[in-house]
């Protein structure tokens, strides 16, 4: 039986939990915001491209799964005492920050290649295989950079103030990968469609090329390296990442089957990365939370959840009803102030709610069975758990979100 006590005790003990969370999960909506708004204005770009929004949520989505991972590694380091904020040759901190940009050139061009393979093989109309890779990796390598700098901020920050990273890193960093990621495919974009640069967009051929040279020679170097922890996060994280590119087109291949209807209402367009992306933070919470568990051994992997499990998942629902509620509320108002069409406020918070809370609760048992089997099988949780996550809930977020809107006759 629930009890005021007991309630009480629960908050008591995730104090540090709700108030870092919070911090860290309004600075994602905020910031989501701004990925929404870019989106709602690419309508153009998106019927020039056919098949660009293919892309969107496999490129959104890696770089919360590499960077989201590496801000995971950052704060078990941080538990366990490993951690030092240095970047010396062989540093923790710069072996990490290595992988994940030579895992963000490396899977980007992926991630091209796989978008224009997959919507050929299911007969959708989409641009051309140059095209996949030169937006893909350029965006990929332009906001791989900058959210980098984010990730060594928040790591600095953290480290000297003593905070549980493991709360607050996945929100912001997914919010900066959303912000930074969005507006930098829209350049490549715009540079395919000439809207930028004439000039650049008779070479995009000659750059994919050149993206094809690099990713092989990062890829050859990645191999040659003796063992070190780049070595091993790239050989445990790319198999795993490849499956997550997979994941994630089938998010964008789900939404782009409703793009005609999505580009007549904007602000449903605007709700897609906040959503998404508020999703993901959320299970870069819980499986950064259960992979410091882990290794600290205060969590049993056993076949079904218990105990702190439950309070765990407890958490992530207490923080899901305002954020998704959030999500539509504001999704609403920055549409109508930016003059684009909406469904109206009830109908956005309806949806956000509705979808938010189906997929919270696949997401919960997702992040665990994830995380346990990782650990069960010899694999680092921090390498795995975060991608397979955030990717399984980009799929299951897009399809949960076009059954509510067809159910709502939004499209």
């Amino acid at each position: 039986m629930v009890t005021i006590g007991r309630i009480r005790s629960f908050f008591g003990r995730n104090r540090s939990v709700f108030t870092l969370g919070f911090i860290g999960l309004v600075i994602s909506s905020i910031g989501d915001l701004a990925a929404g708004a870019t989106l709602a204005f690419m309508t153009n770009t998106l019927a020039l491209l056919p098949g660009l929004m293919i892309l969107i949520p496999p490129a959104i989505g890696m770089r919360g799964n590499i960077f989201g991972a590496l801000g995971s590694r950052l704060g078990t380091a941080m538990h366990v005492g490993t951690f030092e904020l240095s970047m010396k040759r062989g540093s923790m901190l710069r072996q990490n920050l290595v992988a994940s940009l030579l895992l963000t050139m490396v899977m980007s061009f992926l991630m091209g290649v796989m978008a224009k393979v997959i919507s050929f093989a299911l007969g959708v109309n989409s641009i051309s295989i140059e095209d996949f890779i030169f937006i893909s990796v350029l965006g990929g390598a332009l906001a791989g950079f900058a959210i980098v700098l984010i990730n060594i901020l928040v790591a600095s920050i953290g480290y000297r103030r003593g905070w549980d990273i493991d709360n607050i890193s996945a929100p912001i960093i997914t919010a900066a990968g959303d912000i930074v990621t969005l507006p930098m495919l829209f350049i490549a974009a715009l540079i395919v469609t000439g809207s930028l640069s004439p000039f650049l967009s008779q070479y995009v051929q000659v750059f994919t090329v050149l993206f094809l040279a690099i990713t092989i020679y990062l890829a050859y170097k990645a191999f040659k390296m003796k063992k070190s922890e780049t070595k091993r996060i790239i050989i445990q994280s790319a198999p795993v990442l490849a499956i997550c590119i997979v994941l994630d087109i089938a998010a964008g291949l789900t939404i782009e089957d409703r793009i005609t209807g999505l580009v007549t209402l904007p602000a449903l367009l605007m709700l897609i990365p906040p959503f998404l992306e508020d999703a993901n933070a959320l299970g870069g919470i819980l499986t950064s939370r259960l992979s410091s568990m882990l290794h600290m051994g205060t969590l049993e992997p056993t076949r079904t959840p218990k105990g702190v499990t439950w309070e765990n998942f407890a958490i992530i629902y207490l923080f899901s009803i305002w954020v998704f509620a959030l999500v539509g509320v504001t999704s609403h108002f920055v549409a109508v102030l930016l003059g684009l069409s909406s469904p109206g406020l009830l109908q956005m918070v309806l949806l956000s709610m509705s979808a938010g809370l189906i997929t919270v609760t696949i997401l919960n048992f997702i992040s665990y069975y994830v995380a346990i089997y990782a650990y069960k099988f010899g694999l680092d949780p921090d390498d795995v758990s975060i991608p397979l996550t955030s990717s399984a809930i980009d799929a299951v977020g897009a399809i949960s979100l076009m059954i509510v809107i067809i159910v709502l006759g939004l499209a």
